[in-house]
């Protein structure tokens, strides 16, 4: 599998780093196998940080081997469960079970906006769920523990 890391920076040695916000799938080294999707993070967070050069780094894995050996949470859809998960990590006050990888539908901003009115009450979990289906949802593959990233393979970046 080819995955991709948007940056404002080249990534050749992935690192868990912690984050000063709550993201979808919690703490992790965050990739996707959407090309366009990485390549709009990394001149977002260029332009954000103000540094570096907008970088698509590029890596592999081998699923079948990592998939089997690590700990794995996946979401085949955004259904009850993928909501309540992201909801409790974006919040903050996920307690659950820790796992080496998690993958699942990305909460872009779009999609982030829908569950932010379904966190505040405006939106009930029918109604969010409703709407998260109409929508065309990206992948994210998150590695969460050091365990994980020994089955990341750096393959190389484009400066875009």
């Amino acid at each position: 599998m080819i995955l991709y890391h948007g940056s404002n920076v080249i990534v050749d040695q992935p690192k868990l780093i912690r984050q000063n916000r709550y993201l979808d799938f919690g703490f992790g080294f965050y990739t996707t196998t959407n090309r366009e999707q990485a390549v709009n993070f990394a001149q977002k967070v260029t332009d954000r940080r103000k540094m570096g050069e907008a970088t698509l780094n590029i890596y592999s894995v081998n699923e079948a081997v990592a998939f089997q050996e690590c700990k794995v949470l996946q979401f085949d859809s955004p259904d009850e469960a993928w909501l309540d998960f992201v909801a409790a990590n974006r919040q903050g006050t996920y307690q659950g079970e820790k796992y080496d990888l998690i993958y699942g539908a990305v909460a872009n901003d779009d999609v982030y906006r829908t569950i932010a009115l379904y966190m505040t009450g405006v939106l009930d979990k029918e109604q969010t769920l409703s709407s998260l289906k109409i929508r065309k949802l990206f992948n994210q593959l998150v590695f969460a523990t050091e365990k994980s990233l020994q089955y990341l393979k750096f393959e190389g970046r484009e400066f875009v």
